[in-house]
């Protein structure tokens, strides 16, 4: 190992890929995470085509294809099941590599494995939760404390903050900022084993600003039935005051919570209430994100992911830019120099293009084709034209997708549903 020894404090998507770029680059790295172990918790997430490419340059594709769905094709569509967008993804869209379906703990149990067998398991801790870092003209000591009430401390040359949307490191960089920002939507998610529809590697996303439902498979199971993701955002309030409960992917949910929310879909893949069911156990999370930051880098330590740019769960794009940080740091840090200098660069090159993305987001991202046929046919259609024109909705899909950094060459419109 050579260069800077760095310290990650986060074990998600984001501090585990940067682990495997920095140890690829020969760097010295160490994690320190404040959950008790690595669990496999959470449910569905997607991972794009431009992400999966650099989680196939780490070796990582044919673990992902174990225990993850290649997606062939996105359709968007309002509540009543009528199609207003249909695309081809990943490698059916032409890209070289494919967009992956995955359960969130899979994905994270994928990469922890990696990084267990590459940098050794005595370099990842758990149960460490960062309290404090002092940076002097050589270094940074970073403090952890453990449940039992140990006192930790690591030294290195670079402290990164990989620790979600509740990041410790930022809150020390930013100790006035306050709590993540909510838009008054509300978001239940759950997963249940039941029957494919159509070819089993089709994400539906119906619905509108105000009630919306997301339907995809996440792994194959036995018997030719698939685990079937699945989630329901419904507004509960306008924005202007902070969400009711913490952030929080493992609060159960209730169904009279959401019973109303349901019955608004008619959708003609599957029963969307069944679905939800047969699930048992559902998560509820209200939507948050938090405004962009002027800085990311302070010295010798710095945010990544999450903890940087936390943004609304829309266009499958949160653990995609996580990853495009770990990829762009290493590959800086590989340059040897001074770290400040180094981090600095980073903030330069990534901070605005995730400022970018967490505005669009605000906006529906992709998702907003259905929000811009759902508000001006609330009761459904029964020519799409009549109510937006092939062009429109295009420039909207594919606008995002340049501005998130991945390309969707190959466009289907279906036609008009009556």
């Amino acid at each position: 190992m050579g260069g800077p020894k760095v310290i990650v404090a986060g074990a998600g998507i984001g501090g585990l890929a940067t682990a495997l770029y920095l140890h690829r680059a020969g760097i010295e790295v160490e994690v320190f995470e404040q959950a008790g172990g690595i669990r496999e918790l959470g449910v569905g997430i997607n991972v794009l085509p431009h992400s999966t490419a650099e989680l196939a340059d780490l070796g990582l594709l044919e673990a992902l294809d174990a225990v993850a769905i290649r997606t062939g094709t996105l359709v968007y569509q309002n509540r009543f099941g009528q199609t207003v967008w249909s695309e081809p993804r990943g490698v059916a869209a032409g890209y070289d590599v494919p967009q992956f379906s995955i359960h969130r703990g899979r994905l994270q149990g994928v990469l922890y494995r990696a990084a267990v067998e590459r940098l050794g398991a005595e370099k990842i801790h758990t149960g460490h939760r960062l309290v404090a870092f002092e940076e002097d003209g050589t270094g940074i000591t970073a403090r952890f404390a453990t449940p039992e009430g140990m006192a930790v401390t690591a030294r290195g040359d670079i402290l990164v903050g990989a620790d979600g949307i509740h990041s410790a490191v930022r809150r020390i960089f930013f100790p006035e900022e306050g709590p993540p920002a909510w838009n008054g939507m509300m978001m239940w998610r759950g997963a249940a084993i039941t029957e494919p529809f159509g070819d089993g590697r089709t994400m539906v996303i119906a619905g509108g600003m105000d009630a919306k439902a997301v339907i995809y498979p996440i792994a194959d199971e036995a018997d030719g039935k698939q685990l079937m993701n699945w989630a329901l955002c419904v507004r509960e309030g306008d924005g202007s005051v902070p969400p009711p409960r913490r952030e929080d992917w493992n609060r159960v949910g209730r169904w009279e919570d959401i019973a109303a929310g349901v019955d608004l879909f008619t959708l003609d893949v599957l029963d969307f209430k069944d679905l939800i069911l047969k699930s048992g156990d559902f998560y509820e999370y209200p939507m948050c994100d938090r405004d962009p930051l002027p800085r990311w880098s302070h010295g010798r330590a710095t945010l990544l992911g999450d903890a940087a740019h936390p943004m609304y769960p829309v266009g499958s794009n949160g653990s995609a830019q996580a990853i495009l940080d770990a990829k762009a740091l290493a590959g800086l840090l590989s340059e040897g120099g001074d770290p400040v200098a180094l981090l600095a660069r980073y903030d330069e090159e990534r901070r605005p293009k995730t400022a970018e993305i967490v505005r669009l987001n605000r906006k529906g991202g992709p998702e907003r084709v259905i929000d811009v046929v759902t508000e001006r046919a609330p009761n459904g259609f029964d020519n799409l034209d009549d109510v937006a024109s092939p062009e429109e909705l295009e420039a909207i899909v594919k606008g995002y997708a340049g501005k998130a950094g991945f390309t969707t060459e190959v466009v289907n419109r279906p036609a008009a549903a009556g």
